[in-house]
């Protein structure tokens, strides 16, 4: 490529307001006005949305337990323009490798405001916060958590994994305090027995408690994994959902 006239471009960055979407099911959002003993934020994976990634976690909504779906920032089609704009499915990625580090902060932000939006006076109160990461999601919980401020109880990373470049001396303590769970199908394709394997020792190395569940699918959201997350007698059957792939 030829030398740009008037040299090398300069990056800039200007701080602005977005409005950020996100969805609820179950506590307050079932018409009752009592605060929800527990709360579960899920955060969908690549090339998903909210609104449709909450619902395979319906099972767990109930007038004491409130789930939140926040949605990421950067939405776009999923096909090309080979068709038109209202034929085309939308989807939402919380980052790229573009500007990734502005992308980091913003949606860390954004996820804090939520909490103090939604969760902040139930947790003072005695609710049980968790937060559930699937696929890229889990990267993105993962980021919160250790950058952001919000107090959580759970940290549960399905079909996903933390971030190679989390440094885990520095987010240990916020890891330790949360409850640290890994949710994997043994035929996922993202999360491999070696990648497990590592980060199982990359855990031990610093310290980390966690719990490992593994269910007979690939990478994808099985409704027969939440009587393992919350204590319950599993129900017959395999039934599977989300996948962000």
């Amino acid at each position: 490529m030829s030398e740009t006239p008037g040299g090398a471009p300069h990056t800039h960055h200007l701080r602005v307001q977005r409005t950020a979407r996100y969805y609820t099911l179950g506590g307050a959002a079932a018409g009752g006005d009592a605060v929800p003993r527990t709360i579960w934020f899920v955060l969908h994976g690549y090339a998903q949305l909210a609104g449709e990634f909450i619902r395979y976690f319906g099972d767990l909504a109930a007038d004491d337990t409130l789930l939140v779906a926040p949605e990421a920032l950067n939405r776009f089609y999923l096909l090309g323009v080979d068709k038109p704009a209202r034929d085309r499915p939308v989807g939402a990625t919380w980052m790229t490798r573009e500007d990734r580090a502005s992308e980091i902060a913003d949606y860390v932000e954004y996820l804090d405001a939520l909490y103090d939006d939604v969760a902040a006076e139930a947790a003072v109160n005695g609710a049980t916060v968790n937060v559930l990461g699937f696929s890229q999601g889990a990267a993105t919980a993962t980021r919160w958590i250790t950058h952001g401020r919000s107090p959580v109880n759970r940290l549960v990373l399905w079909g996903g994994l933390i971030p190679p470049d989390t440094d885990l001396s520095r987010g240990a303590a916020a890891l330790r305090q949360a409850r640290v769970t890994l949710v994997v199908g043994t035929r996922d394709n993202y999360v491999d027995a070696a990648m497990l394997s590592a980060e199982q020792a990359r855990l031990d190395a610093a310290g980390i408690p966690y719990e490992l569940i593994e269910f007979d699918g690939g990478h994808v959201i099985s409704r027969n994994v939440f009587p393992r997350l919350i204590g319950a007698p599993a129900n017959a059957g395999e039934p599977t959902g989300a996948s962000d792939r």
